[in-house]
Order: structure tokens, then sequence, then C-alpha cells
């Protein structure tokens, strides 16, 4: 499977010397990948050693809307490995390698993680904040527990604070139809109807810069149990598409990656599988906020 940025940098070479397409259009060439500290960050289980994975590539331009047949729809996608759902944290290649049991390096989420857990805020890694670290990933079941305040720890902090209310801030219209909520700032969504929560929250992945996923009101328009990306042939499984090209889909692989997707909302197959049978055509969807990346 190639990644996102390989496909569009070979469309930008075929088509070279055509009429440039705005942002976000098919053949406009991704930001590179983050070169920030999440960047040098590597999975930190062993068989899992590598740079940050690449993502999916998704579906830049409007599918063609049809009808499915019974018997398209009567197929499943496949399902993801066992292993996608894990939640493993990117760490330091060092701390990989040394197979560490605390880290001593300050996280690139440490003020966060720290404020999370109400330790002092000073951005520097202490035996303290280690252990408190530690704490939370054992009972997450985030690997490994070494207290590297990573963006898989912090993701999840961000989960766990929104489970009993993810609409706390008032940002998704509460209305008494559903409304599938995107809230890029947290990188979470959810589904409610009133203001009861019909599905969700779940961590999700949004796009990237210069392919942003829309904020405003949306609504789905397509719903493709097997969809197959025309531009990347790269498969979106459970898609529910809400502005031009850009949808709701299941992924393959890891959501928590240093960059963004290609403007879709990425969610774990499971996930995806959920939302499905929740949302119809003609559902609203809200989305607010920015993705912060590194």
């Amino acid at each position: 499977m190639i990644s996102g940025r390989i496909a569009s940098r070979s469309i930008a070479v075929l088509l070279a010397g055509a009429t440039l397409l705005p942002v976000g259009s098919a053949s406009a060439d991704p930001e590179p990948p983050a070169s920030g500290p999440e960047a040098e960050l590597v999975p930190g289980v062993p068989h899992l050693l590598q740079l940050w994975p690449t993502d999916t590539p998704d579906q830049a331009l409007p599918p063609e809307v049809y009808t499915p047949t019974p018997e398209e729809n009567a197929v499943e996608p496949k399902d993801a490995p066992d292993e996608t759902n894990d939640l493993v944290e990117y760490i330091p290649p060092m701390d990989a390698l040394e197979g560490v049991k605390c880290s001593q390096e300050a996280g690139p989420h440490q003020r966060q993680v720290e404020r999370w857990l109400k330790l002092e805020v000073d951005g520097e890694q202490s035996p303290a904040d280690c252990r408190a670290i530690r704490a939370f990933q054992i009972k997450n079941k985030i690997k490994p527990a070494i207290g590297f305040a990573g963006p898989v720890t912090w993701a999840t902090m961000q989960l766990v604070a929104a489970r009993k209310n993810p609409n706390a801030a008032k940002k998704c219209p509460v209305r008494t139809y559903r409304i599938a909520c995107v809230d890029l700032d947290r990188q979470l969504a959810w589904v409610q109807k009133g203001k009861k929560v019909v599905f969700g929250p779940v961590p999700v992945r949004s796009g990237r810069k210069g392919y942003e996923t829309r904020v405003g009101s949306h609504r789905i328009y397509w719903r493709h149990k097997n969809h197959v990306s025309s531009l990347y042939n790269s498969p979106m499984p459970y898609s529910q598409f809400f502005s031009g090209g850009q949808a709701f889909h299941g992924v393959y692989g890891n959501i928590f990656t240093a960059v963004g997707s290609m403007g879709c909302v990425n969610l774990r197959l499971d996930e995806a599988r959920k939302l499905w049978g929740v949302l119809k055509n003609n559902d609203q969807v809200y989305v607010w906020g920015h993705r912060q990346e590194a």
C-alpha cells in the first residue's frame, strides 16, 4: 500500500504543466511528515519498531454515487488485524532499544499530561511524573507503560475525559434529530440525539495540513460499505460521505499518527462498523476546531 504523500506526488508529476488545482484537490501535494519531536518517535513494541506508519490514502474527490445492490451490501469488509486496536505508545528510539522501565525523557505532551494528572506543570519529566503516567498507562492498557507522555497517552486522556459528557463545552448543536459531532481539537467524534449520546465518543484522525477536514454543517449524502478510493485504489470500509470526497470510514492501520488523513475522518474499523449502524443518509454532521500536528 502506498502512502498518500507518494501517491499525491506521483499525480503531481503526471499533471506537471497543467492548470494548478486548489489546495486540497487531488493533485495538491501534502505537507511532508512532521519534523518536530513527535516525528522522531517510534512504536514502543519491538515487532512494530518502525517510523510512523503511513496512513491509508483517502478519497480526495467526490465519489460516483450509485445504489449498491443487495448482494453488494451483504458483503462485510474484512476484519482488521487484532493488533490494530492495541494502544501502542510512540517513544524515543533509545527507550525502545534499551527496553527501559521508566523513561527519563519529557514527551511531546508532557505539559498536557502533567496538567491532566494534576502534577506540577513544568514540562520536565520527574520520577513522580513517570510513576503517575505509568499508572495511567497500565490502567488503560497502553504499551509500553514506561511513563512517556506520548501522543497515544494524551489521546487516551482526551477520550477518558470526554466519556461522561463529550459535549460539555456545548460546541456541537443539540437538536431533536441525530447529529454526528466531530471535534478536531480533541480528535474525537460522537453522535447525539438531543442531549443523549447514542454513539461514542471515539478517537478519530482528521485531515492533515493542506487537506483539512472541512468545518461547518454537512449531511451524509452517500454511504458505501465496501468503498474503494477511485483516486488511490485504497479500501475505505464503511464509508459515509458528508462533504465532497470527505467521509467517515474505517482504516486497517493505526489512527494515532504524527500527521492526519487526506481529509476524511478515519476511525478504527470496529468503531466505523458501529457508526455505520447508527447513521443514515441525510443525518447531519457538524465539524469544528483544528487538528494540532507536531
